[in-house]
């Protein structure tokens, strides 16, 4: 199936920190840029507090306590591309 050639993404957020509105915000982005190439993004509830992690497949991407705080989007667009698509251009999201 070619469906599972594309990517996949999990975004595991802290439901008692309030921030599945942040994560569900940054999923719609993410497949709206990368709407061939991605097969999946999920929300999945972490059972610890404070959790806010990004996977494309098994790679991990974002942590906030490690990276210090939350993605901006096209930060987030752009290591995302880095990991399933190095060629695809970002429009102004590849702008510094």
């Amino acid at each position: 199936m070619e469906f599972m050639l594309k990517a996949s993404i999990i975004i595991s957020y802290c439901p008692r920190c309030g921030w599945l509105l942040r994560s569900a915000w940054l999923a719609q982005e993410l497949l709206t840029t990368f709407v061939e190439d991605l097969h999946s993004v999920s929300l999945a509830p972490a059972e610890q507090a404070g959790e806010f992690k990004i996977w494309v497949n098994d790679s991990l991407i974002w942590e906030r306590k490690r990276d210090g705080g939350f993605p901006e989007a096209k930060a987030l667009k752009q290591l995302v591309r880095d990991q399933i698509a190095p060629d695809k251009p970002l429009g102004h999201s590849d702008k510094k």
